[in-house]
């Protein structure tokens, strides 16, 4: 996953091909032709609706674009947000970007599949 600061977000609202979505948007809704980027809105930390909009994107819609976090994005959230199908992570201002990688090297496998990974631990190493 990539992270990158709050200063090194960039929007773009005339490019067709970058698309932002309300946490309360339905994914199905949107036409994905030709779209290389989705922003999906963290309005404050404990709101979790843009995990189940990644995850239905790369699972069920098969969105294989770029899915960026964007709002109120903590370092702790980081793993759960690779694993439901984001790219890249916008920290929320003043947050080190540095200090997220400590979150991956925390956590480097899983025993369940993922949203990108779908194969549980069990199953690759059996391979």
């Amino acid at each position: 996953m990539k992270i990158l600061s709050y200063n090194e977000h960039s929007i773009n609202t005339s490019d067709a091909s970058l698309v932002s979505l309300s946490n309360d948007q339905d994914p199905r809704s949107v036409s994905l032709d030709g779209v290389k980027r989705i922003d999906l809105h963290f309005p404050k930390f404990t709101d979790g609706r843009a995990y189940s909009q990644a995850f239905l994107l790369r699972r069920r819609l098969g969105f294989q674009g770029e899915i960026r976090a964007t709002g109120d994005v903590l370092i702790d959230q980081l793993v759960s947000m690779a694993r439901t199908g984001f790219d890249v992570a916008v920290l929320c201002e003043g947050l080190d970007a540095g200090a997220a990688q400590r979150q991956f090297d925390r956590f480097p496998d899983f025993y369940q599949g993922s949203a990108v990974d779908t194969k549980p631990l069990f199953a690759k190493h059996a391979a």
